[in-house]
């Protein structure tokens, strides 16, 4: 079925490439093994130079690193081992300056058990109304001793935590849907929405270009806190997805509008449906959202086929842009996802000890890489994809530090294998991570053979990924931005995926062991691999690999 160019809006978000930073992996700028702000700071040429339209930065609030950053105890400043609030806005101006713009990452759905709302709320005592701004319950049984329903924590066990009372005696019982030093937020509380409005004017006032919002699904809760109980329908969670999650994204919409620049919100919303996720997108709630589905999708033609169909059926009725997305801090790379038998992922993901083909699966995310880029909509690139890092799956279990390996009692590795910290140049203890002459080691460890696709490596490399990359950014914003968001389907051989953007553009990618000829009158754009010749006057687009072509 032909996607129409409609609409044809051109805000930068309908079809911006833009990176995501995490922050304590990217660059360390002051030699304590450790990213920071002057690290990124250093880097910025880098990115504009790579060809990307904006950034993303994981959380740089003021946090005790319970969870990376999303356990944040102060929204409106930096922590410390990133910089200062005086640099972040140094950042954004510089960024600025570059053509780049800045996307903040946003926590709403809980805080820090050291935030001063949680403090106040556990030394006001019981009933108390800053007790009110979270989920306090009394526990169940005979003296309280069992939580108040069967919520489970995301991270593993249970979703409540009791507190002890000052004078000693055990007390309520707080929810948090991640780990315990992150209580859940009581969205119906008028203090929560008045302290989230001003947090994001705070940020808006500071020049940021958007909001990313974790969880964004989670935010409001069923009334009563029902329990899930022994067979629950997944479309129906009391923790997700409730009706007046919305009444918040509309408030926060008016506010962004209000602004001038096209300030954008892109939310984390996973959910098993597309009719559900498409609520999310209408006009006058958040702009975009990370499309999950085309992410964990195994590399295969028709299940790939099926996720972008899926996927422009969903955003058509309500007029969002897609979003295309490989990888990210929370999943397993997109690298060793592809070098497995099994292609795919979910959340649940626990197989990081399967055998994974590095030659293969490098093979698959440079194809994958251009036809992410290929399609209409937006598109993310987590850092260290450009580089073709693959995930680090052997970090000694006493410097994992992801909460979900101890709540899982090992049984999760945790997401660390996808945040080491980048390679940079060949030389030295911290691959260019860290100054030269640095004595700290980086925050968690870099496989030694990293120095091969180290950034000043690939750079010169014509051949590499970061090459690839390069190229990539610069045809699509050159060659396919100004197509609009157009999309068609084209006929190709068994096993491959071929579509037209319009324009003579075509990207065709090939799935499977069997060369696929390329039409005579092709003109080749860039391909993620060597084409070969087949009959006189025809190339052949090898397994596995992807080409951007013109006919016409």
């Amino acid at each position: 079925m032909s996607e129409s160019n409609a609409p044809t809006g051109t805000a930068w978000w309908r079809h911006a490439a833009i990176y995501q930073v995490y922050v304590r992996s990217f660059a360390d700028g002051n030699g304590d093994g450790t990213g920071d702000l002057a690290g990124v700071r250093d880097r910025l040429p880098y990115l504009r130079e790579l060809g990307v339209d904006a950034l993303w930065f994981n959380p740089w609030y003021l946090s005790p690193m319970a969870d990376g950053g999303y356990d944040v105890a102060d929204y409106r400043d930096i922590d410390p081992m990133f910089g200062t609030l005086a640099e972040a806005e140094r950042l954004i101006d510089e960024a600025h300056g570059l053509g780049l713009r800045v996307i903040v990452d946003l926590v709403p759905n809980h805080c820090s058990d050291q935030h001063v709302w949680f403090r106040q709320a556990l030394a006001a005592g019981p009933g108390s109304p800053e007790r009110e701004r979270f989920w306090f319950a009394p526990g169940r049984g005979e003296n309280g001793e069992l939580p108040p329903n069967d919520w489970q924590s995301y991270f593993g066990g249970n979703a409540w935590s009791r507190i002890t009372e000052a004078d000693g005696t055990p007390g309520p019982w707080y929810l948090h849907l991640f780990a315990p030093e992150q209580p859940d937020l009581n969205w119906e509380h008028l203090d929560v929405r008045a302290e989230f409005e001003s947090i994001l004017r705070f940020w808006l006032d500071r020049g940021v270009d958007g909001f990313r919002i974790d969880v964004a699904h989670g935010l409001a809760k069923k009334p009563g806190l029902p329990d899930v109980g022994p067979d629950p329908d997944v479309t129906d969670l009391p923790y997700q997805d409730c009706d007046a999650v919305h009444d918040i994204y509309r408030s926060w919409r008016k506010i962004s509008d209000s602004y001038p620049g096209e300030r954008a919100f892109v939310g984390e919303v996973w959910l098993p449906t597309p009719t559900q996720f498409a609520r999310y997108l209408r006009p006058d709630e958040l702009h975009s959202a990370f499309n999950f589905e085309f992410l964990c999708c195994a590399w295969e033609a028709d299940a790939l086929r099926s996720v972008v169909d899926t996927t422009l059926a969903a955003h058509r009725p309500v007029g969002a842009p897609p979003t295309w997305v490989l990888s990210n801090h929370d999943t397993i790379r997109h690298v060793t996802r592809y070098g497995r038998a099994d292609t795919s992922f979910d959340m649940g993901d626990k197989r990081l000890g399967d055998p994974s083909d590095p030659v293969l699966g490098r093979r698959r995310a440079r194809a994958a890489a251009l036809l992410t880029m290929a399609l209409p909509g937006g598109v993310y690139v987590y850092q260290g994809d450009e580089l073709g890092l693959p995930e680090v799956q052997d970090i000694p279990d006493h410097l994992v530090q992801d909460p979900t390996f101890v709540r899982s009692g090992g049984l999760d590795r945790g997401r660390d294998g996808c945040r080491v910290p980048l390679p940079w140049s060949a030389e030295g203890g911290s691959l260019g991570f860290s100054p030269a002459g640095a004595d700290a080691r980086p925050w968690l460890p870099q496989p030694a053979d990293w120095a091969e696709v180290a950034v000043s490596v690939q750079h010169a490399d014509p051949d590499s990924a970061l090459a690839l990359y390069r190229a990539a950014l610069a045809l699509r914003r050159e060659r396919l931005v100004p197509l609009g968001e157009g999309f068609d389907w084209v006929a190709a051989g068994p096993g491959a995926l071929c579509f037209t953007r319009g324009g003579g553009f075509h990207c065709l990618v090939n799935f499977s062991d069997e060369p696929v000829g390329l039409p005579a009158d092709s003109v080749v754009l860039l391909s993620s691999s060597p084409l070969v010749g087949g009959v006189p006057g025809q190339r052949v687009v090898p397994g596995d690999t992807c080409v951007w072509f013109t006919t016409g």
